[in-house]
């Protein structure tokens, strides 16, 4: 399926990475789900993805059948399932992710201010900025140096110069 640049993004993330089973099981499950989501009986163009072993994204094309509150309520729903059943976060929001070489990690945010003032984070740094909106956002400013994040409005002062 093609996907519009415009579709609509939500991405979750989880508070550690998963092993390769979990994300083959969730995305059966992201993919169950997505075939049957739809809004006011009309079904959504939508797909869903594990990233990196951490990050649940779900996508729709709102070309042909725009998400409703009732059918975003459903995909709140369903995540919720999904992190207790296989045990992970996916709503911490103060949970940070960044990467370190090749690979990616989460911290609390008291952690991720730690790493900040010892310099072991810096602008450089790879950091995912979840509050995207949409496809081409995911594709541009999801994965960016942290100079260039939300992360420098709220941590700036703690950067090691």
């Amino acid at each position: 399926m093609e996907f519009s640049q415009h579709s609509r993004v939500w991405i979750y993330q989880a508070d550690k990475k998963l092993t390769d089973d979990v994300v083959q099981q969730i995305q059966q499950e992201l993919d169950k789900f997505t075939t049957g989501w739809t809004a006011h009986n009309n079904q959504l163009k939508a797909k869903g993805e594990v990233r990196y072993n951490r990050f649940l994204i779900l996508i729709v094309d709102e070309s042909q059948a725009g998400a409703s509150g009732c059918s975003i309520d459903k995909s709140v729903h369903f995540m919720q399932n999904i992190g207790q059943h296989f045990n992970i976060n996916l709503f911490d929001r103060f949970n940070l992710a960044y990467r370190d070489d090749a690979e990616i990690l989460s911290l609390p945010r008291h952690a991720f201010e730690d790493m900040l003032k010892q310099g072991k984070i810096n602008t450089e740094t790879i950091v995912y900025n979840n509050m995207v909106q949409n496809l081409a956002e995911l594709e541009t400013k999801w994965e960016v140096p942290f100079k260039n994040s939300w992360h420098i409005q709220l941590f700036r002062d703690l950067v090691v110069q």
